[in-house]
């Protein structure tokens, strides 16, 4: 039997905090405006359009600026990112099941490509620059049966796509805050998903 795993990138399958903090208060720098690195990596998942828009930077600025970040992260934000406990198993896991991985993240997709290109991850097919519900229709493109994701929008993103969501809590959302999104089952990390696949979706 052939399945489709999503996965979201960022405090899902990696951890680009410190990179991310640093590029965005860079940025702050360059331009002069008053950002908050620290605050938009404690909080990943939003696209980066809206979190300018939430510090204040006006509206014909924003192209610039999100040019500005994709152009600087690279050098910054991906020597300084580590994989999360049990990613790697888990991309794993799908394949040893005879299972088709895929991400869907927020992030420009050249850079999330080179995450994966830095870990030595390889997935079948990869989706930058989607955001909570606007993920379903590349989860439902390829048929993605499952959905795994640490934000609330990623838990809506994979009811939009009629997939199981699966939670986890290594980014900034509670359990709580994961299942009254819509998560079928909230893992701590990645670590115990061989396992739940394996027991739960996998044919016998």
């Amino acid at each position: 039997m052939v399945f489709t795993v999503g996965f979201d990138l960022d405090m899902t399958l990696i951890d680009p905090r410190p990179g991310m903090a640093a590029c965005l208060n860079e940025v702050g720098t360059h331009t002069g405006h008053d950002l908050d690195g620290e605050h938009f990596a404690a909080n990943l998942g939003p696209p980066l359009d809206m979190i300018y828009r939430e510090m204040g930077v006006p509206e014909a600025e924003i192209p610039d600026l999100v040019t500005l970040f994709r152009s600087l992260y690279p050098e910054i934000v991906i020597p300084r990112t580590v994989a999360l406990p049990g990613a790697a198993q888990a991309l794993a896991a799908v394949r040893s099941l005879g299972g088709r991985t895929m991400v869907v993240t927020g992030k420009y997709r050249k850079n999330a490509a080179l995450h994966l290109e830095a870990f030595g991850w390889e997935v079948d097919h990869l989706f930058g620059e989607l955001w909570s519900t606007g993920k379903a229709e590349a989860l439902k493109l390829h048929g993605a049966s499952i959905y795994v994701g640490d934000h609330v929008g990623d838990m809506h993103g994979a009811r939009a796509a009629g997939a199981l969501a699966v939670g986890v809590l290594t980014g900034p959302c509670s359990a709580q805050e994961l299942t009254e999104a819509g998560a079928d089952i909230v893992l701590n990390d990645l670590t115990s998903f061989p396992e739940w696949l394996s027991a739960s979706v996998a044919p016998s």
